[in-house]
């Protein structure tokens, strides 16, 4: 019977229509907005200090009006929170301190109610190292499921001496020694999350499974975690050594053995079949920071049969506040990638430092928060935002090592002060603990600018960014051309406007003042009838022409054209 409801609640997840659905039979995910929650810090339920499902349902109504078309959680398996959640001791449930599986089918069944998705966060690279499957692993050379992990001997016996070169992103020694069988396990990360072996297939088709597992409860795909690493060098050669040090102190590496293998794209394509034999448009996303738009390219497969939307990383975590290489990089997108590949632009994620913070200046901060709102929501590209994002929360960075949460702090402090700046509770309101929770104390403490900066004072203020980007995305969602327009650059010679058309009838012109000083610009694309769609200055309200348009410091504004 339980599984029969779960399928049940599978079909009427597909059957839901979402308001990013389109009449020309695009798939819902083409024109989503995708909302990225962690679980831990969204909202608390029980008042414990952690956020939880149930919280996060109690808020749906918010992400409703917010005009969200799906949410992606981070990890909610049962974990031993080494990696907050991203060392995954069972793939097949719910961890205690997020609630149970009955909470997540009542998180679905009302995010449904609503028209919005959920995609779960699925880690294939590793597990926990209190996985069962390690932990029988680890048991003995002979054990059958020694093969599951990456497993080999050192260049010499006892600890010391690692098989090759290969670091963790996380610092040191990608190799753990194991004094009971005598060899070394690989961790691209933590060493608390050894790699899967995914040159065995019992390792495919168990992680398979529990794809199945989740789909047949009705979610609507997965992002993909350190997709590019589920491969390395079977030769175990030494990676090539660049100049300079990391924030650990180790030897800067090239990372060609270990990152981004052809293989990858043979279970890319497994897991698309898997996804694609179930109804309602399932969408695979990756985690792939890639270094060009060609590399990022080979993602989507030549056959478009791998993922649908890998991230492109390019525009979003580009970190230099300049016209020319946003402009560069937005073009990539529009023009480099074969008809049919969708960009996914995002900005903002759990293991950065928040957009606002990275490139605000400390005296224009909303305004420029206005500026990277509108990029994502005017371009063609499909939009991925973080919890808070919305209201301009800022990266609030520990002081003092002893208050660091995140392993990585904790090792590569004070070079390395880790993501426990990004990850602080949501700003709901300006009471105890920003209405997060009733607890005393918090997981993370909440951002000291919580009583200026959260959902109740913002709703309230038609000036607000909150308002601002409800604004963005529903005339996002109802302008056509904004939805379905080809992106041209224009003015490319400017190095402090921004300046686009989305072709359309009627097209759209953007343009966006980079600068805090006043920019006078004629655009160069011809229209006769032009008319404010939208622009955060009120005396270019009435704009109805081209030519000698002056934007006041940071401005934005974009109009239809005819």
């Amino acid at each position: 019977m339980k599984k029969l409801l779960a399928c049940t609640a599978s079909l009427i997840a597909c059957l839901v229509s979402s308001p990013a659905q389109q009449k020309n039979g695009d798939p819902w995910w083409k024109h989503a907005l995708i909302y990225e929650i962690y679980p831990r810090s969204f909202q608390d339920s029980n008042g414990d200090g952690t956020g939880d499902l149930n919280g996060i349902t109690s808020r749906l109504d918010y992400l409703k009006a917010l005009g969200v078309d799906a949410i992606w959680l981070s990890p909610i398996y049962p974990s031993p929170q080494v990696d907050f959640g991203y060392d995954i001791s069972n793939y097949e449930d719910v961890d205690p301190q997020y609630g149970t599986l009955a909470d997540f089918d009542r998180l679905e069944s009302e995010a449904q109610k609503r028209g919005i998705r959920i995609i779960m966060d699925m880690v294939m690279n590793h597990t926990s190292d209190k996985h069962p499957w390690f932990i029988e692993s680890a048991s003995s050379k002979t054990n059958p499921k020694r093969d599951w992990y990456v497993w080999h001997d050192g260049t010499a016996p006892g600890p010391g001496h690692p098989p090759n070169n290969w670091l963790s992103d996380f610092g040191h020694s990608a190799w753990q020694y194991d004094e009971k069988t005598g060899q070394y396990y690989y961790h691209k990360f933590y060493a608390q999350q050894p790699d899967l072996n995914w040159r065995n297939p019992s390792v495919q088709k168990a992680m398979f499974d529990s794809v199945r597992f989740w789909l047949d409860r009705g979610v609507a795909g997965f992002r993909l975690d350190a997709i590019p690493t589920l491969f390395e060098d079977p030769q175990l050669r030494d990676e090539e050594v660049l100049p300079g040090k990391n924030a650990y102190g180790d030897a800067n590496q090239k990372e060609t053995r270990t990152n981004n293998l052809p293989e990858v794209h043979d279970v890319l394509r497994e897991l698309r079949k898997l996804t694609d034999s179930y109804p309602g448009d399932r969408v695979l996303i990756g985690e792939t920071y890639m270094s060009n738009i060609h590399e990022l390219e080979t993602m989507y497969g030549l056959k478009q049969d791998e993922l649908q939307l890998p991230m492109d990383m390019q525009v979003g975590f580009l970190n230099k506040w300049n016209v020319g290489m946003f402009r560069s990089r937005i073009q990539d997108a529009e023009s480099e990638l074969p008809a049919g590949d969708q960009p996914l632009f995002v900005f903002d994620n759990h293991d950065n430092p928040r957009s606002l913070t990275r490139y605000g200046d400390g005296v224009h901060d909303v305004a420029i928060a206005r500026i990277i709102a509108a990029m994502l929501f005017t371009t063609r590209a499909t939009a991925m935002m973080y919890y808070g994002e919305e209201l301009g929360m800022t990266t609030s960075t520990p002081e003092r090592v002893e208050d660091v949460k995140d392993p990585v702090g904790v090792t590569g402090w004070p070079k390395e002060k880790g993501r426990d700046g990004e990850r602080t509770p949501m700003q709901w309101d300006d009471s105890l603990n920003a209405g997060f929770s009733t607890a005393p104390k918090t997981w993370l403490p909440v951002a000291k600018n919580y009583q200026v900066i959260n959902v109740k004072a913002e709703q309230t203020d038609p000036t607000s960014l909150l308002n601002w980007y409800k604004r963005l995305i529903e005339l996002r969602r109802t302008n056509p051309t904004l939805r379905d327009g080809s992106l041209t650059m224009l003015n490319t010679g400017n190095a402090n406007v921004l300046t686009y058309v989305r072709k359309g009838s009627p097209n759209v012109v953007v343009a966006l003042n980079f600068t805090a000083q006043p920019q006078t610009l004629n655009i160069d694309f011809k229209g006769t009838r032009v008319k404010t769609l939208l622009t955060d200055v009120d005396a270019l309200e009435m704009t109805s022409s081209l030519s000698s348009l002056t934007l006041p410091p940071f401005a934005v504004w974009f109009g239809s054209v005819e």
